[in-house]
């Protein structure tokens, strides 16, 4: 298992940074106490400190190159500033994502560091983080009932690294109890994005017929399928938009796109 992104390093630095500051931007004049519907535990600054403190973890693993994981203790502002004025989040976020992307760019992608992945490398850290971000973004967007728009390519990547990551051994063994009815023969879906151009080839084959996911960019028939724009697709997928929404179409099995989207998660 490679988890091999489609974009490069630098792409993903400059992404993390965008992504961060379009995040930063949706919590500007909102009530910082109105509670994340996607995530109904977290109030919009327990979103932001979620954000700002995995930006200030992954960064303090780059930049001390660490072979294990590190300590609360260890990560510095870790926890973020005392009390939730707005001003003190906004600079405690900026800050981190900036700390985070130097410790990428001075890393590089091919760089020795611990991660809870297969890849012990910092590229596995630029992507993660971009896409962590990607999808928190969604849900600050989601409470404040801002648009939620990804570039493409990002979407794409961002989609097929959640397969990636779902396909996993250590996922699939973690979720042994709830995928015992989730795999076997003719359990097969298709997500089709149906606002991208040919050459990014947003569309994937998802093969749960064996005893773990499987899957492949390709335009397949399945038991259930599920068609709309992409970066609804990847809402959906990571579960920040119902899949009876009218912004998206199943066609086929609906129990099974359920049941998948019931399993694939790290909850």
């Amino acid at each position: 298992m490679t988890l091999q992104g489609s974009l490069s390093h630098d792409r993903y630095c400059a992404e993390l940074l965008s992504e961060t500051a379009k995040f930063r931007a949706l919590l500007h004049d909102t009530d910082l106490s109105a509670t994340v519907p996607t995530c109904p535990d977290w109030t919009l600054a327990d979103l932001a400190r979620h954000v700002g403190g995995a930006h200030r973890w992954a960064g303090t693993i780059v930049a001390t190159r660490a072979a294990k994981n590190v300590d609360d203790a260890d990560i510095p502002e870790g926890d973020g500033p005392e009390g939730n004025e707005a001003k003190a989040l906004d600079a405690w976020l900026a800050a981190g994502a900036e700390l985070l992307v130097g410790a990428l760019r001075e890393a590089g992608p091919d760089a020795e560091v611990w991660s809870w992945s297969p890849v012990q490398k910092a590229g596995f850290w630029a992507r993660r983080m971009t896409h962590e971000t990607v999808i928190h973004r969604a849900d600050a967007a989601r409470t404040t009932g801002a648009a939620f728009d990804v570039p493409p390519e990002v979407a794409a990547d961002c989609l097929e690294e959640w397969l990636q990551l779902c396909a996993l051994p250590l996922v699939t063994a973690h979720h042994a109890e709830r995928g015992a009815r989730l795999f076997g023969p003719g359990r097969t879906l298709h997500l089709h994005a149906t606002d991208t151009p040919p050459e990014l080839n947003a569309e994937w084959f998802l093969d749960l017929t064996g005893d773990r996911l499987t899957h492949r960019r390709t335009h397949e028939k399945a038991a259930v399928a599920l068609r709309g724009p992409l970066t609804d697709l990847l809402a959906v997928i990571y579960r920040r938009l119902p899949a009876d929404s009218d912004r998206v179409e199943v066609l086929g099995d609906r129990a099974l796109l359920d049941h998948w989207l019931g399993w694939a998660s790290f909850e």
